[in-house]
């Protein structure tokens, strides 16, 4: 006689990674239950290979105009990772940013590495004062340090398709969730000189909050516009060389460009990831050969 108890884990942002799913548990009988019959076991178990699926997603996002108004429709059409498997992979690629961004350089000095301390400070005994054999030890002021950090390497690898698959998962999702539109090219409007005022009308005529977190993905950024949005703290202007996974999961819109959404669908779709398999497929040949 068996009892199924499920415990389910608390909620955290990555439930979906398999570690954070509910598990079940199965307690033994007691002595006074009779045991369970013996089933032969298996000789051999058939080996199961794990695949990760990854399907498209298309999203129609409007186009507006520098005025607010709804000009057309633009579709951007990306990879994204299913649900089951996609939080995981985001994950792990914040991950390994934010853990490739640190520099290692903190560095202390024990105690064999603090300049002096060769002298013992007064003698061992007749002074009623505990014994001392060292200014430098770490128990005084300007001593070394016990168990301080040390120069290290922090960077970890993930796999290109993974990285490449996260940033278009997120892309993806906040399409899907209205999160994102499509401006028309807007450099020509201040071609007279920034103006930082016109630049937060255009966000509200957009349907923006400047007090909540946004970020541009505009393939070149202009001296006029990078001069008049510098100065809003909420928002991010990147390109695809300073694109990053941290940004676009911490802004609460996207706003993408023409050109932008061109780039995304050319770096981040469908047709990229068989030009990848065909590429390891030759380079596999050629190392075989």
């Amino acid at each position: 006689m068996t009892f199924a108890v499920t415990s389910t884990s608390p909620s955290l942002s990555l439930s979906a990674c398999s570690i954070f799913l509910p598990t079940t548990r199965t307690l033994r009988p007691s002595s006074s239950c009779s045991p369970p019959p013996r089933t032969a076991a298996p000789l051999s178990s058939p080996k199961i290979k794990t695949i990760t699926l990854v399907r498209a997603s298309a999203s129609s996002l409007p186009v507006l105009s520098f005025s607010g108004d709804k000009v057309g429709e633009a579709l951007l059409d990306l990879k994204s990772a299913p649900p089951d498997t996609s939080r995981a992979v985001i994950h792990r690629a914040i991950v390994a940013e934010q853990q490739n961004q640190r520099r290692g350089t903190a560095s202390t000095l024990t105690r064999g590495e603090v300049r002096g301390g060769g002298k013992k400070p007064y003698p061992q005994k007749k002074t009623g004062s505990a014994r001392r054999g060292s200014q430098r030890t770490p128990l005084r002021p300007g001593g070394g340090v016990v168990f301080g950090p040390k120069p290290k390497d922090w960077s970890i690898k993930i796999n290109r398709k993974e990285r490449r698959l996260a940033f278009s998962t997120a892309i993806a999702s906040a399409a899907a969730s209205s999160d994102a539109i499509v401006v028309e090219d807007f450099a020509d409007e201040f071609d007279a000189g920034p103006k930082t005022r016109e630049f937060i009308a255009a966000l509200r005529r957009w349907g923006l909050d400047p007090k909540e977190k946004s970020m541009f993905l505009m393939t070149e950024v202009p001296e006029n516009v990078k001069l008049s949005c510098r100065n809003i703290g909420t928002l991010k202007v990147l390109t695809p060389r300073t694109l990053n996974l941290f940004d676009i999961l911490d802004a609460a819109k996207l706003v993408l460009t023409k050109s932008s959404l061109h780039y995304l669908n050319s770096m981040y779709g469908e047709s990229v990831e068989e030009a990848d398999d065909v590429e390891d497929g030759e380079e596999a040949e050629e190392e075989g050969r």
